[in-house]
């Protein structure tokens, strides 16, 4: 067997093991627990912490956007997904105009 091969399998097993754990648990494990709340909290603040430091410190060809138009996409993203009536506002809709925006932005940057 091969050295590629084996490293998919391995990650095949590892992957389908822990999902299947959670399967089996999910049903005894009780979520409005303190940890589970304070687990909540944490990874909300996560998610936070990694779309500003996506916003404000890019890499890549999201760089070249100028802060103001990453900025405004996010801002109107948000409007978006918490405002608007479905199936106007959600989070696929909120998704779409922000990326949408940062496009445009980057396009009319370029012609500058």
């Amino acid at each position: 067997m091969s050295y590629e091969l084996s490293v998919l399998l391995g990650t095949i097993f590892a992957t389908y093991l822990w999902r299947g754990l959670g399967v089996l648990l999910s049903g005894r494990i009780n979520v409005e627990t303190e940890f589970f709340k304070w687990v909540t909290c944490v990874t909300y603040a996560m998610v936070a912490a990694l779309v500003v430091r996506i916003i404000i410190l890019p890499v890549g060809l999201l760089e070249e956007v100028p802060l103001a138009v990453r900025l405004v996409a996010l801002l109107v993203a948000v409007f978006v997904m918490m405002r608007l009536p479905r199936p106007w506002g959600g989070l696929v809709p909120g998704l779409l105009v922000g990326s949408v925006l940062v496009a445009l932005g980057y396009s009319l940057s370029q012609v500058t």
